[in-house]
């Protein structure tokens, strides 16, 4: 995550101005995350819940 807040204004360069995916601009300057964004909603989300639950 770090690495796109580095680069956000390159990727939405990419994705907003090409057309890009978020993937295809990712690809294109060399950065990947290293889930998939599902997995990254599924552990946010349960990383909420379990401090509700506290």
């Amino acid at each position: 995550m770090d690495d796109e807040r580095k680069h956000e204004m390159a990727l939405d360069m990419l994705r907003y101005h090409l057309g890009m995916s978020k993937e295809e601009a990712q690809a294109e300057l060399g950065i990947r995350n290293s889930e998939p964004i599902e997995q990254q909603v599924i552990k946010t989300q349960s990383h909420i819940s379990s401090k509700n639950a506290q």
